[in-house]
């Protein structure tokens, strides 16, 4: 069996131009994967289609060696563009092994140990940035189902707020862990927007709403500032999934301080990449929950990693608060158990499959990205 072709198609959803990647093989199996970056969808692509020379007429069974390919053999680091095509391309690969033989992609990756993965919602606090609009929602994400949940309710800040500013965003801390009660989990994002110190203020003061995490408070490029914040604050940090490379990553669990690591399949170049660095953090005792805030194929990948890791913590999941049509792009969409998880596929391959005429109507846009430092960024819609 041999890569035939490589072909690509963006899904223009409001608040992130989704890039999907179909690898088909002269004896008619194909994959799917995806490759999604906040405002990269088209650098993505063209990513794609400049690296795939590289595997076309390879056998596609041999996942490791068509990564170092990708990737070491080009010799130059493209950083996350690069890890996103390579990643798409490695994800759809991983996925026709499966369907060829007839195995889900966990059975590649070591096999399962669990049935289902907890998970919590992301992308609902999608109103007004005021303590009332954040506890409704929260309340209504409750009532949907789950034991757990993230946001960022720091606004648009930058490194820095004013007093004013700094009071609003605990208040809405506040008025969430009042809405939902004790028994919910509630992890405060961070979309690395701070610097060390104010880090620092804002871990100690959210200390008393029993936080599960604080996530990525500092920006990525310097690992040793989240370091830092990560053994100064009375709160656990989480931190990774801006990092692209194991080699980052053994940087950040070296200090064994973070809480949760939380590495980006696309960001890394693919399952097997983020399966290394998952047992990388599972060396140091530590746990790991998967960032996920791309497309439903990213969320099918992140369920077939979630089986065959030991040391999978919870699943981001963002699908239940996406557009409504996302569920139509796909062959089967994921959906909350009454329990708070989400079910591992026992399908070959990933699970799923893309539908292409759907996928179609839905043309790329250039405003579609999530602009974190402008004000109404929360509410995800096409500016």
């Amino acid at each position: 069996m041999k890569i035939e072709s490589i072909e690509t198609a963006i899904a223009g959803n409001p608040w992130k131009n989704w890039m999907f990647v179909r690898v088909e093989t002269d004896q008619g199996v194909y994959g799917i994967g995806e490759g999604t970056f906040n405002g990269f969808a088209r650098t993505t692509e063209a990513a794609v289609h400049e690296i795939k020379h590289l595997i076309l007429g390879r056998d596609p069974f041999d996942i490791e060696a068509l990564v170092l390919r990708l990737t070491r053999d080009l010799y130059t680091d493209g950083g996350h563009i690069h890890r996103g095509a390579v990643a798409a391309i490695e994800m759809a690969c991983m996925d026709l092994k499966g369907k060829a033989l007839g195995v889900p992609c966990y059975q590649l990756l070591g096999g399962k140990v669990r049935d289902k993965i907890a998970a919590y919602a992301n992308g609902w606090y999608r109103g007004p940035h005021s303590p009332e609009a954040f506890a409704e929602a929260a309340a209504v994400v409750v009532r949907d189902g789950y034991r757990a949940m993230k946001f960022d309710p720091f606004g648009k800040a930058h490194l820095s707020m004013d007093k004013r500013e700094l009071d609003l965003s605990i208040q809405i801390i506040r008025s969430v862990r009042e809405a939902v009660g004790n028994d919910i989990e509630l992890m405060i994002e961070g979309h690395a927007r701070f610097s060390v110190g104010l880090a620092i203020e804002i871990g100690r003061q959210i200390a008393t709403f029993d936080i599960s995490w604080f996530e990525e408070p500092c920006p990525h490029m310097r690992i040793s500032d989240t370091i830092e914040v990560a053994r100064r604050v009375p709160v656990r940090v989480s931190s990774g999934e801006s990092l692209h490379s194991k080699e980052q990553f053994s940087e950040l669990i070296e200090p064994g301080i973070i809480a949760v690591y939380q590495p980006e399949i696309m960001s890394l170049g693919g399952l097997t990449q983020a399966r290394h660095v998952c047992a990388m953090v599972e060396a140091a005792s530590g746990v790991v929950a998967p960032h996920n805030a791309q497309g439903p194929v990213s969320t099918a990948a992140c369920l077939q990693l979630a089986a065959c890791c030991n040391n999978y913590l919870i699943q981001e999941f963002f699908d239940q608060y996406n557009v409504e049509w996302e569920k139509d792009l796909v062959t089967s969409h994921t959906t909350l158990n009454d329990d708070g998880t989400l079910s591992i596929p026992e399908t070959p391959g990933l699970g799923v499959d893309l539908n292409f005429d759907e996928i179609a109507k839905h043309p790329y846009h250039p405003n579609h990205y999530l602009p974190l430092f402008e004000d109404g960024w929360n509410r995800r819609d096409n500016r």
